[in-house]
C-alpha cells in the first residue's frame, strides 16, 4: 500500500511540475508556438525545414495593446504566417496592424506577401527595402534610414539601425513600456558558440555594432535573439565576445 501511495505521490508531483513547466506557451500548430514573456508581449517561434540545415526554429515578437498588435519578424513562409495571423485574430481576438522585419532574410520577412494581402502596414530600413526590391522579394511599404518611432495605441515602438552585423540592413526594435529589445539575428543566444550565417553581413563591423547596441539598451530586461532562448543583456555581451574572437 505504501508503495502505491508513494507512486501516486510522485506522479502528482511530476504532473504538477509538467503542467507548470510552460504555463505561458501556446501551441498554435505543429510549426508555431507562442510564448508569453510579459503582460503585453509574446515571442512567436516558428519551425521550417531549411535546405541543408534541416528543421530550424526562428523567433519573432508580437506586441499587443488592447485588441491590436504589431508583429516583429514573420514566420518563415506565407502559410505559416497565415496560421499565426488567423490564430491571433480568431482565437485571441487580436488584429495585427503593423509589421517590422529585422532584415531581409526569409526568417524575418518570409510571410510579408501574406501580410500585405491582409493590408497590414509594413515598415523596414530603407536598405531592407532596396535589397528586397533587387531580389524581387515582397517589398515593405515604408522605409527609414537611422531611426523610426511608431505607436501602437499610446505605446511607443522605437526602431534603430546600429550598423552592419549579421546582415548589412539589420535593425533592433525597442519597446520601452515592456523593456523588451527585439534584437533579431545580430544577437546570439547563450548556447551559440559562433555568429552563425554571416555571408550577407560584415564581420569587421560586427563588434562595433554590438557595442552600440549594448551601450544604448543597457536597461533592457528582455533581449530576444533571432534564434534560440531569450534572455537579458548577457546575450548582447555574449555576442560581443563571439564577434571579438571570431
Amino acid at each position: 500500500m505504501r508503495t502505491i501511495l508513494t507512486a501516486i505521490y510522485i506522479f502528482l508531483i511530476a504532473f504538477t511540475a509538467f503542467s507548470q513547466a510552460d504555463p505561458a506557451k501556446i501551441k498554435v500548430s505543429e510549426d508555431i508556438e507562442l510564448i508569453k514573456i510579459s503582460e503585453n508581449a509574446y515571442v512567436h517561434v516558428s519551425y521550417y525545414d531549411m535546405p541543408g540545415y534541416g528543421r530550424s526554429s526562428a523567433n519573432g515578437l508580437v506586441f499587443i495593446n488592447e485588441d491590436e498588435a504589431f508583429l516583429f519578424d514573420s514566420p518563415w513562409t506565407d502559410s505559416l504566417t497565415m496560421d499565426l495571423y488567423c490564430f491571433l485574430r480568431d482565437s485571441m481576438k487580436i488584429q495585427i496592424t503593423g509589421f517590422i522585419p529585422n532584415h531581409w532574410h526569409i526568417d524575418c520577412m518570409g510571410g510579408l506577401a501574406y501580410l500585405q494581402t491582409q493590408e497590414v502596414e509594413s515598415y523596414a530600413h530603407q536598405m531592407t527595402i532596396d535589397i528586397a526590391r533587387s531580389k524581387q522579394l515582397p517589398v515593405p511599404g515604408h522605409g527609414f534610414i537611422d531611426s523610426l518611432q511608431l505607436f501602437l495605441g499610446d505605446e511607443a515602438i522605437h526602431c534603430y539601425y546600429p550598423g552592419a552585423a549579421h546582415s548589412m540592413d539589420n535593425i533592433v526594435t525597442w519597446i520601452p513600456s515592456e523593456q523588451i529589445l527585439f534584437a533579431g539575428c545580430m544577437v546570439k543566444s547563450l548556447n551559440s558558440d559562433n555568429l552563425g550565417n554571416t555571408s550577407d553581413g560584415d564581420l569587421d563591423a560586427y563588434p562595433g555594432t554590438i557595442s552600440k547596441v549594448m551601450k544604448q539598451f543597457s536597461a533592457a530586461k528582455l533581449v530576444i535573439p533571432g534564434h534560440g532562448q531569450c534572455g537579458g543583456p548577457e546575450l548582447i555581451q555574449h555576442t560581443l565576445d563571439l564577434a571579438k574572437t571570431r
